[in-house]
């Protein structure tokens, strides 16, 4: 009789198994997304011939799945920053003014509950957390913890995100978080004017509050919940290279902290606790801001400061394989869709045309009418010359593609709507096909 009822259950067991799975239910795992803001093919190909050639392999080359995207939204074949993350937080194409709303509308997720997918994460006792190398407010991760009617509310949605529960939030944007007229950490005045310090609410909260890459480096991985501010406002200076040239300005703020350095600190905090599952949204957003200005240098440099933190995820994936974690990297327009402009014989030494034969845009090295880009060396050991023309300004379709490396990088099919974004996340990190 014993041996009958252990055989029952056993049975019971393995019957149950296959329901299961017939259902598409999955083990869980944990999310890094990494959102390039703003990239297409050519912001890759120009960041793969100035970093490591032609022949070269960037960190995003060797990821395992790519899919192209289709970026439209409700009502327009393109999409803004704030509404491509709420497609992304939500599932839903959304008006394309839209900030974790559907315009001024509350959203309902696509899995039925009224928050973003992180906020569902947060309430099923996943670790979460953001990077940002611009202010707390960019959409690309702001919109997983804070909704509102406008995205110029930067004051309003700074709040919002800080009182989220996070476990991690690396940013800029320390003038957002004081009341005016009181200097930051990073030399420079408050705008706020409701009287908030919000830094000093988030201690009182418990967080741990830092402001610099050494203060990074040194973050212990059992640190709790972490705020790290890294800039008064973005740690880029998002302008063209002449204006640059201009303001004495580099593309990036000297010393402080990269978007690689934050995801790293960032996966050692957030995975401190192996028996817990995380999702963390990291955006590089000046890859987008430096093509919308059409500075193809501070475009390159973007694209390469992605590229480290892709690299730091794939990294804590091959040292963590019981972790079960999914890499996956997505834009969701292709800003000013750059081109490699490269006719046979152009030289080191020349001065690039400011325009193309067609009249696009033409970028050399130092912006318009300067020398050309120069690659790594290719696989013969030659350097090639080259020009990055522009074929707009603003978020268009372009060429967009999503790539994916790890535990289910499967659910990357060959094609992917915007909306399939949020399918693979919740996929991996609740289970689900």
């Amino acid at each position: 009789m014993k041996l009958k009822s252990m055989f029952r259950i056993l049975m019971f067991c393995v019957l149950s198994v296959i329901w299961t799975v017939s259902l598409g239910a999955a083990e869980p795992g944990s999310v890094i997304f990494i959102h390039p803001d703003g990239t297409g093919l050519g912001h890759w190909t120009a960041g793969r011939l100035v970093t490591v050639g032609p022949d070269g392999m960037l960190k995003w080359d060797r990821m395992e799945r790519l899919a192209a995207y289709r970026p439209h939204q409700k009502g327009w074949l393109s999409t803004t920053s704030h509404a491509g993350a709420t497609v992304h937080a939500y599932g839903k194409k959304v008006h394309p003014d839209s900030y974790g709303m559907d315009r001024d509308q509350p959203l309902t997720a696509v899995s039925g509950k009224p928050m973003s997918i992180m906020r569902e994460a947060m309430e099923a006792g996943i670790r979460c957390g953001i990077v940002n190398s611009g202010h707390i407010a960019e959409p690309g991760t702001g919109v997983f913890l804070a909704s509102s009617e406008s995205r110029r509310d930067i004051p309003g949605i700074a709040a919002k995100i800080l009182e989220s529960g996070a476990d991690v939030i690396f940013t800029g944007g320390e003038i957002y978080m004081l009341p005016k007229g009181v200097k930051g950490a990073h030399g420079e005045p408050g705008v706020r004017e409701d009287g908030r310090n919000l830094l000093e609410e988030a201690r009182e909260r418990g967080y741990t509050v830092i402001f610099t890459r050494e203060d990074l480096k040194t973050l212990s991985s059992d640190v709790g919940k972490v705020i790290g501010v890294f800039a008064a406002d973005n740690t880029y200076n998002a302008f063209s290279e002449e204006t640059l040239e201009e303001k004495g300005l580099e593309p990036y703020g000297s010393g402080l902290a990269t978007v690689g350095e934050m995801t790293a600190a960032a996966l050692r905090v957030l995975s401190s606790d192996p028996e817990r599952r995380f999702f963390l949204m990291v955006e590089e957003e000046g890859t987008d801001n430096f093509s919308n200005h059409i500075n193809a240098s501070g475009m390159v440099e973007a694209v390469r400061r992605a590229d480290e933190a892709i690299g730091e995820a794939l990294a804590f994936q091959e040292a963590h394989p019981e972790r079960n974690v999914l890499t996956l990297v997505g834009s969701d327009s292709d800003a000013g869709h750059p081109g490699v402009w490269a006719p046979h014989g152009v030289t080191e030494e020349e001065v690039l045309p400011a325009q193309t034969l067609t009249g696009a845009a033409l970028d050399g090295a130092k912006g318009t009418g300067t020398r050309p880009f120069v690659s790594e060396a290719d696989a013969r050991g030659m350097r090639h010359a080259f020009g990055i023309a522009w074929a707009y300004t603003g978020d268009m379709p372009g060429s967009v593609v999503a790539k994916a490396h790890g535990y289910r990088s499967g659910l990357l099919g060959a094609t992917l709507d915007n909306t399939g974004i949020y399918r693979i996340l919740y996929g991996v990190l609740f289970g689900k096909e």
